[in-house]
């Protein structure tokens, strides 16, 4: 090959990296404009609201915009409530399907497990809703009695209204819980994890993987050692990625609570609040100062989904995870 040739092939593939290089930071650059109008609208949108209300915005429970008396202090807390129970109830499970389906499915069963999880991601919301609101919260009333029956001296188990002695009484107290809507997010945030966690355990490194059985690890014994802490940063960053799907979810939770504007940290209890269900709710009937009152509620959501979202990414981009190994 002559120096032209040379010199010709090497300016074509400076070329394409160019433009390669140009297409990435691109798309780059548009996700975080679009970020960054969104916030700039829910804040212009919502000031009237903030300006007439100020800093307690931040700590009132009620939510009476018209009357100049409304905060998000009880469903910005009720929707944490909801996530943080959906992620307790979704942590082991996409853990434990992730492992399966990496480590102990037989070759054949994988891809149509991979496939049925993340089918899981395409149901609609409000199919989730639906199934949780008119089929699951009545077949788990029995789990909310028996928890609040013996655990009941931890706070967020107790169920004020309830008399485990009185055999009278109604089992709709543990209906339209934060538990109840925690279980159906859950579900919904399990693919989520799963997909991720389950492509770092796909990628542990196969020569610490015979080594340990080198050493006469069992197959557990190499999960422990090899495969968990590789994919330790998966795991915290699905988690939390999933926290963020479960901070914002609506349609579901709708469906299956019953809106109380006071905080609620009895979990088992009827009725809680979410910032999305909010707005889902009251968006129709508001007036133009209740509409502004509204999108600040929707601001302060947004800016906790890109908080918890931004730390997720950081966590998986500093993790070990998808490293390759020396081996």
């Amino acid at each position: 090959m002559t120096a032209g040739q040379i010199s010709t092939q090497r300016s074509a593939v400076s070329t394409t990296d160019k433009i390669f290089r140009g297409t990435v930071r691109g798309g780059g650059v548009t996700v975080l404009v679009i970020m960054m109008l969104i916030g700039g609208f829910l804040l212009l949108r919502a000031f009237t609201a903030l300006r007439a209300d100020g800093w307690s915005f931040v700590v009132t429970q009620a939510w009476e915009p018209d009357s100049h008396h409304f905060g998000i202090a009880a469903v910005l807390l009720g929707s944490i409530f909801v996530a943080m129970v959906a992620i307790v109830v979704a942590l082991p499970l996409a853990v434990g399907t992730a492992l399966y389906i990496t480590e102990y499915a037989p070759r054949a069963l994988k891809p149509w497990l991979v496939s049925a999880v993340d089918l899981m991601a395409a149901v609609p919301s409000v199919v989730y809703g639906i199934w949780g609101a008119f089929f699951l919260q009545w077949e788990v009333i029995h789990v909310s009695r028996w928890i609040t029956t013996y655990f009941g001296w931890i706070p967020i188990f107790k169920v004020t209204s309830y008399d485990p002695d009185d055999p009278l009484a109604t089992p709709t107290i543990f209906t339209a819980s934060t538990f109840i809507a925690g279980l159906v997010v859950a579900l919904m945030v399990t693919p989520i994890a799963c997909s991720v966690m389950r492509e770092a355990f796909s990628q542990a490194p196969a020569g610490e993987r015979e080594g340990a059985y080198a050493l006469g690890s069992t197959r557990w014994g190499m999960v422990r050692a090899v495969v968990l802490p590789f994919g330790k940063g998966a795991i915290i960053g699905g988690t939390m990625l999933g926290l963020g799907r479960a901070l914002g979810e609506t349609i579901a939770v709708v469906l299956i609570i019953s809106p109380v504007f006071v905080i609620q940290p009895h979990i088992l209890e009827q009725g809680t609040s979410s910032v999305s269900s909010l707005i889902a709710l009251h968006y129709g009937d508001s007036s133009a100062f209740g509409i502004s009152a509204l999108m600040a509620a929707g601001l302060a959501l947004f800016l906790l989904t890109l908080i918890v979202n931004f730390v997720a990414s950081t966590i998986v981009a500093r993790s070990r995870s998808g490293a390759v190994s020396d081996a």
